[in-house]
C-alpha cells in the first residue's frame, strides 16, 4: 500500500471518528434539550391546572379598576424578570379572604384584591409581587410539588397525576407556607434585585415585613409571615443592600419616602366563568 493510499484510509477513519463523536454530542444535545423542554411543558401543566381550579371557583378577576393599579407595577416587573424565565409572566387579581399574593409554575402570579389595600405604598406591593416572582425563576413550587409528590407515592404506594386533586394540592402548600426558611430567603434577595431592576424601591419589602410586626397576624399575608424570623429575613436584605452599593444606594430607606398607593374603594369586580 503507498503513502497515499495510507493517508487517504487515515483521514477516513479521523472522519469517520468524528462524525460519531459529533452525532453522540449531538444526541445528547437532543436529549438535555427535551429533558428541558419536557421540564418546561411539565410547569406550563402545573400552571394551568391551578388556574382552572382558581377559575372554577369563581376567584379570578376578569375585569376591574383595581387592574389599572396593579398593571403598572406587573408590567415593570415583567420587563425586569422575564428575562429570567422561559414563559411569559401574566399577572391575575383574585378574590380571597386574605390578603395574599402566590406564583405558580408556568408563569401566573395571583395577586389577592384586598392586598392592594393592606400595603402602604407601591413599593410594598412591588416588593411583595418581586418576591413571588423570584419563587417562579427559581422554580420553588415545582420542588415544592414534587417533594410532596414522592411523598405521596411512598405512601400511597401510587403516582399522583395532574389534575383537580393536584391543583388542590399545590394551591394549598402555597397557602400554607410551604417553602423553607432557606427558599423563602433566596426569594428574597432574588426579588429585590427584581425590585431594584424595575426602579421600584426595594426597600419596600424590608418595610412591609417591618409592618408584619405590629400587625394583626390575622391580616398579614401568609406567604411573605414568617414571623419571628421576619427580623433575620431584614436584617438579610439590609446586609445585601450594603454590599451592593451601587445598585441599591440610590434608594431611600425611609418609608416616608415612599409614594402612597391610590386604591378605589368598593372597586367593582367582574370574574372569569
Amino acid at each position: 500500500m503507498n503513502a497515499n493510499e495510507l493517508l487517504r484510509k487515515g483521514l477516513l477513519c479521523i472522519t469517520t471518528a468524528a462524525l460519531c463523536v459529533a452525532g453522540v454530542l449531538s444526541a445528547r444535545a437532543l436529549l438535555a434539550a427535551q429533558a428541558s423542554n419536557q421540564d418546561q411543558d411539565e410547569e406550563v401543566q402545573m400552571g394551568q391546572e391551578v388556574f382552572n381550579e382558581l377559575k372554577t371557583k369563581g376567584e379570578i378577576v376578569e375585569s376591574s379598576p383595581l387592574y389599572d393599579v396593579l398593571k403598572p407595577i406587573a408590567d415593570a416587573i415583567t420587563r425586569s424578570a422575564q428575562p429570567r424565565y422561559n414563559h411569559p409572566f401574566k399577572f391575575y387579581l383574585v378574590h380571597e379572604t386574605q390578603p395574599n399574593a402566590f406564583a405558580t409554575p408556568g408563569g401566573n402570579v395571583y395577586v389577592v384584591d384586598s392586598l392592594l389595600y393592606f400595603v402602604k405604598n407601591t413599593d410594598e406591593l412591588s416588593g411583595t409581587l418581586c418576591h413571588e416572582v423570584s419563587h417562579t425563576i427559581h422554580h420553588d413550587s415545582v420542588e415544592l410539588m414534587r417533594k410532596r409528590q414522592k411523598l405521596a407515592e411512598r405512601d400511597l404506594g401510587a403516582a399522583v397525576l395532574f389534575g383537580h386533586p393536584f391543583a388542590i394540592a399545590l394551591l394549598g402548600a402555597l397557602h400554607s407556607q410551604g417553602y423553607s426558611r432557606d427558599v423563602e430567603a433566596r426569594a428574597d434577595i432574588t426579588g429585590s434585585d427584581v425590585c431594584a431592576a424595575t426602579g421600584y424601591n426595594p426597600w419596600g419589602l424590608v418595610w412591609l415585613f417591618q409592618d408584619f410586626q405590629n400587625a394583626d397576624m390575622g391580616q398579614v399575608p401568609q406567604i411573605l409571615s414568617d414571623h419571628p424570623n421576619n427580623p433575620n429575613r431584614v436584617k438579610a436584605l439590609e446586609k445585601h443592600f450594603r454590599q451592593q452599593p451601587g445598585v441599591f444606594g440610590k434608594f431611600n430607606p425611609d418609608p416616608k419616602s415612599a409614594t402612597p398607593i391610590s386604591v378605589p374603594k368598593n372597586a367593582s369586580e367582574v370574574f372569569i366563568r
